[in-house]
């Protein structure tokens, strides 16, 4: 009988990692337990806390993950033939059309319950995001295309939107999401940072749409 083959950490973490995503997407945060995490890695419920202290530790570290992996700021860092405005409204479209992380980042809303998580997560937007935020409205100041003053104040709002949107950390009814949608784009347009556009109001309402189901369906 052949001796089964002894994995490095690395491996056991990236294993894990790989079970937990699709886990997730597929049955469910709340439904997957870190026995299912275990049992789909192939590994003993010990080794999973060898690397992770939580599930919301995996999740956190799969959203990480999945962004650095297909960053959509580098996407559009290359595209030398648009302005920063057309540059930030194209980044948006593409990070809305990244069904994958999408979803997972669905089944992550009701963990920012948790205000320690919500806190880091937040802490971890403004460390990350914050920086590629300003440098795209750096660039349409300069290029003609965003008209303010504020670029670094909007850079340090952006990612702070999507929580705003969270019926899970500010609670609404998906009417009272739209109604903030619309007040958040007509002041980001008042501030300089005209978003409207088709495709952008499209995705959004889908998103909206999809985290008032997410939020009804939670006990």
């Amino acid at each position: 009988m052949a001796r089964p083959v002894k994995k490095m950490p690395d491996e056991w973490r990236k294993e894990i990692l790989n079970a937990a995503q699709k886990l997730f997407i597929s049955k469910g945060y709340e439904e997957t337990s870190v026995s299912d995490i275990m049992e789909m890695a192939g590994g003993a419920k010990g080794m999973f806390y060898r690397f992770f202290q939580s599930k919301e530790d995996v999740m956190h570290t799969l959203g990480n993950q999945m962004f650095f992996e297909n960053n959509p700021f580098d996407v559009i860092k290359e595209q030398s033939d648009l302005n920063g405005l057309q540059k930030i409204k194209s980044l948006l479209v593409l990070n809305q059309s990244d069904t994958e992380r999408n979803n997972l980042n669905m089944q992550a809303i009701p963990i920012l319950k948790d205000l320690h998580i919500l806190a880091a997560t937040v802490e971890e937007n403004r460390r990350v995001l914050t920086p590629l935020w300003l440098e795209l409205l750096e660039e349409g100041r300069k290029d003609g295309s965003i008209r303010t003053e504020y670029t670094k104040e909007l850079s340090e709002l952006l990612p702070l939107i999507n929580f705003w949107l969270m019926p899970s950390v500010f609670p609404a009814t998906e009417e009272e999401l739209h109604h903030k949608y619309r007040f958040v784009m007509e002041v980001l347009n008042h501030m300089g940072l005209p978003l409207f556009d088709d495709e952008i109001v499209s995705f959004t309402e889908k998103f909206i749409t999809d985290i008032s189901e997410k939020g009804a369906n939670e006990p």
